[in-house]
C-alpha cells in the first residue's frame, strides 16, 4: 500500500538571498520557515535566479512603471486607430496589387514575423489586407528564389526571357539610333547581332505590356499655329469650293468668296459642275461690292 508523499514547500528566492546576506535566521523563522531549512540556506552557495526585472522593484516604482506603460498603451492605441482609419479611407489593399520589388516583400515578411509573437497571424493578414495564400507563397519563395516579379532564378522554361534579355530589348526599342528600324526588323537585327533571340511577336508583346515609346524625330518642320492675319477689310480674300452630295446621287458645287478680316461671305454661287468659270464669276461679283482701295485684294 502506497502512501502519498508530503508536498515539498517552496520559498521565495529573495527571502533565501536575504538570509544568506544577513545571516539572521529569525527573518525566515518569523515568516513560518522551519529553523532547519533556514540553517540549510546558510550552508549553501547563492543560486543564480533569472526573473522578470520588475520583480525586484518596490511598490512606488511598480506604480510608476504601470503609469508609464498605460500612457504608452494609450499612445499606441491612438496611433493604431489613426492607421486603421487611414487604411479604410484610402481603400488600400494588397489583394489585387503587385509589389514588383522583392525587398518590399521581405520587409513585410520580417514585420509579420516580429508581430506574430504578440498578434495572431490571421489578424495581421487582415490588417495588411493580404490573403493567406499569397503570404505563404511569398514565404516559400523567400527560401527558394528571389521575390522579384522578374526574378533572377534559373528559368523553369528554356524559352522564357531573362531580365537581362528584356532590358536589352528595351534598350534597342528606345534607342535613338534605331528609330528608323521597324520593331519587327529590329527583332531580326538583334538576332544577327547576337543580343536577343526572340520572335517579332514577343517584341511587340513586350512593347505593349510595358508601354515603351519609340523615339520619334520630326521630319517635316512644324506647321505655324497662327494662320494669315489682315488689318483691314478687303485686304485678302479666300475662295473655297464645297462639294455637296445630294440624296439622288448627284453633286452640287458651292463656290464662295470670304473676306479674311471680317470672315464675311462676299459672294457665292451653286453650280452643277466644278468649272473655273464659276470661280471667276464669284470673284467678279465680290469685287463689285468691295470698297475702293489703293491696292487690289490678294486672293
Amino acid at each position: 500500500m502506497t502512501t502519498a508523499g508530503r508536498p515539498q514547500q517552496r520559498y521565495d528566492h529573495r527571502l533565501r538571498d536575504l538570509v544568506q546576506r544577513t545571516g539572521d535566521l529569525t527573518i525566515a523563522t518569523d515568516l513560518g520557515v522551519p529553523r532547519s531549512t533556514a540553517r540549510g540556506w546558510l550552508g549553501k552557495a547563492p543560486r543564480v535566479v533569472v526573473s522578470v526585472d520588475v520583480a525586484a522593484l518596490k511598490a512606488p516604482e511598480l506604480q510608476q512603471e504601470i503609469l508609464r506603460l498605460r500612457r504608452r498603451v494609450k499612445k499606441l492605441t491612438a496611433l493604431l486607430r489613426l492607421a486603421l482609419a487611414l487604411l479604410r479611407s484610402s481603400g488600400f489593399t494588397l489583394t489585387h496589387e503587385r509589389l514588383p520589388d522583392g525587398r518590399a516583400k521581405i520587409r513585410i515578411l520580417r514585420g509579420v514575423d516580429r508581430a506574430r509573437e504578440f498578434v495572431p497571424l490571421g489578424a495581421l493578414l487582415r490588417f495588411l489586407r493580404l490573403s493567406p495564400s499569397r503570404f505563404h507563397a511569398w514565404r516559400r519563395l523567400q527560401h527558394a528564389c528571389a521575390l522579384d516579379d522578374q526574378s533572377s532564378c534559373p528559368r523553369a522554361s528554356p524559352h522564357r526571357l531573362t531580365p537581362s534579355e528584356v532590358r536589352a530589348i528595351k534598350d534597342m526599342v528606345t534607342a535613338p539610333e534605331y528609330v528608323h528600324v521597324p520593331t519587327g526588323t529590329l527583332a531580326i537585327l538583334a538576332q544577327r547581332l547576337g543580343k536577343v533571340w526572340a520572335s517579332p511577336s514577343t517584341w511587340y508583346h513586350l512593347v505593349r505590356k510595358f508601354g515603351w515609346r519609340r523615339p520619334r524625330l520630326r521630319v517635316h518642320p512644324a506647321k505655324p499655329k497662327v494662320g494669315l492675319r489682315t488689318t483691314r477689310a478687303d485686304e485678302m480674300w479666300h475662295i473655297d469650293t464645297t462639294v455637296i452630295r445630294l440624296l439622288d446621287g448627284t453633286k452640287a458645287y458651292v463656290h464662295a468668296v470670304i473676306d479674311n478680316f471680317s470672315r464675311r461671305i462676299l459672294a457665292w454661287r451653286v453650280a452643277e459642275t466644278f468649272a473655273p468659270v464659276n470661280s471667276v464669276a464669284v470673284l467678279v461679283e465680290a469685287s463689285r461690292g468691295a470698297t475702293p482701295s489703293e491696292t487690289s485684294p490678294v486672293v
